[in-house]
């Protein structure tokens, strides 16, 4: 491990004049960035030489403020902690709790007065980035590589949401590959209107945007007509979302007169390079958006303790359904319910992986963390196979695993043939205790139009084995799902 001083954001100094953040009509240039930042790590610190790893939460939407506060925390020492603004004021307390956090930076405007009397029970102080004090930036910030950066708190999918501090090396390394694997450039220009407590928007787009020295354009929140007006303009080189988001393009995309239509799927089509990620593509939609756009989807595979660990190539033929392979300095190997290595590309085993992109611990829990790793290796609860050399994910070891008469069922595997359904836009399978076989195969479905239970059996029985079909179906409006479009499962099992 690296112990020497750490250069934290080199662009910052080094870009200049050149446009970092944009918002709506404002931007701000890298210069003015640096300043900001330089403004937040005068006023954490007070005069003080180190946060020496104090948490400082903040709650701020994509915004010059959140940028600043994002890189400055970390300079000046401390473990920066976004959380959700959309977040309930319960679930900002199990956050603040879990994290020990003493300062919570925010607007006035995300002021309550429930979350005042969260913040009042846990001695949480609550400031804005302009009610810092005016203070001197200290000359030097001696950052080591082992010390704490970040805290993101996991998706809270299989229990309550963890606590997942990554280091200072840690984030530069998920970064530095990042940059490498997916060919960053000066001149990229990629929008933002991912959750930004988040990976996936904090790292994968604005971190990896402002280190390679890229324009990021701020949205506080996803609007169709508005991105696709700058996709028509040509104004992005770069996208990045999750499933849900292309759906919501391609259905916003059909609404378009001709004319219209053809300026956007054209400004889609110019662009180097487009990103689908935090749940599985569905094969159909890969093809809908390369039939509309002729982008394929590069799919990749990560964790929120690992940063992006599996990536399909950014030059090379990216698959449908598969996640590619191991991005520079990552390892990773498969191995079954008892630790041992599997060799057979097509057995399941879960993946463990290797990587100086890995999360240091999980904060104040000791045993969660311990149990995450055997021999250095992080197991990640995802199982997969091998298909002619690239990674193929069949799903979580405690979710998408289902565990029926014997057999082992991929929840993914049947949710994506169920998706070739003309009917059927959305779908989660999951397995449900039974006293016979152990599990059932339990479907949930959202449809486009009304049809039977009975017919849709039918179909499915032509197109997979039937142990496999659902034994148990129910049909709903919409499926739960967290703020990147994930399916919450555990909230499923009540439905049957």
């Amino acid at each position: 491990m690296m112990t020497e001083s750490f250069s934290w954001f080199p662009s910052l100094e080094e870009r200049g004049s050149a446009t970092a953040l944009i918002d709506r009509e404002q931007s701000i240039s890298y210069d003015a960035l640096n300043q900001s930042v330089d403004r937040v790590i005068a006023g954490l610190l007070n005069a003080a030489d180190s946060l020496d790893e104090e948490r400082v939460a903040f709650l701020y939407p994509a915004s010059f403020d959140y940028a600043a506060l994002i890189i400055g925390v970390v300079a000046a020492g401390g473990i920066a902690v976004p959380l959700s603004v959309h977040a309930s004021a319960d679930e900002l307390s199990h956050c603040l709790s879990v994290a020990g956090v003493k300062r919570l930076l925010l607007p006035d405007a995300l002021r309550t007065p429930a979350l005042d009397t969260v913040c009042d029970q846990l001695g949480v102080a609550q400031l804005s980035v302009e009610a810092l004090p005016d203070a001197d930036r200290p000359s030097a910030l001696p950052l080591k590589a082992e010390q704490g950066a970040l805290i993101v708190f996991t998706s809270g999918t299989t229990g309550k949401p963890k606590a997942v501090v990554h280091t200072v090396e840690s984030v530069s390394a998920m970064i530095t590959s990042l940059i490498e694997a997916w060919g960053w450039l000066e001149t990229d220009h990629i929008p933002l209107f991912l959750p930004l407590h988040h990976v996936h928007g904090i790292v994968n787009i604005l971190l990896c945007a402002l280190w390679r020295g890229a324009s990021v354009d701020l949205h506080a929140r996803f609007d169709a007509e508005r991105i696709c007006s700058n996709v028509a303009l040509g104004r992005y080189s770069v996208f990045m979302a999750v499933p849900t988001i292309y759906v919501k393009l391609i259905a916003h995309i059909k609404t378009l007169e001709h004319d219209r239509q053809t300026q956007v799927t054209q400004g889609f089509a110019r662009m180097r390079l487009n990103v689908s990620g935090s749940a599985a593509c569905p094969v159909p939609l890969f093809e809908e958006w390369e039939g509309l756009t002729s982008q394929r989807f590069l799919e990749r595979y990560g964790m929120t303790e690992l940063g992006m660990a599996l990536s399909n190539p950014y030059r090379g033929d990216r698959r449908p359904g598969h996640v590619g392979q191991p991005l520079p300095g990552v390892k990773i190997k498969r191995v079954d319910e008892s630790g041992n290595d599997i060799l057979d590309d097509a057995t399941p085993g879960e993946l463990a992986v290797k990587s100086q992109t890995a999360f240091r611990e999980y904060w104040g829990n000791v045993t969660s963390t311990d149990r995450a790793f055997a021999d250095g290796w992080f197991l990640t609860g995802d199982i997969a196979v091998i298909d002619e050399g690239a990674y193929r994910i069949l799903g979580r070891a405690s979710i998408d695993i289902i565990k029926s008469g014997g057999f082992k069922l991929s929840a993914l595997e049947i949710e994506a043939t169920l998706l070739e359904h003309p009917n059927v836009s959305e779908v989660a399978v999951i397995g449900v205790p039974d006293h016979e076989w152990g599990e059932l195969v339990a479907c949930a479905l959202v449809l486009h139009e009304q049809v039977s239970q009975e017919s849709l059996i039918e179909w499915a029985r032509e197109r997979m084995s039937a142990y496999k079909v659902p034994r148990k179906w129910h049909f709903t409006d919409a499926l739960p799902r967290n703020a990147l479009g994930k399916v919450t499962k555990p909230s499923l099992r009540s439905w049957f």
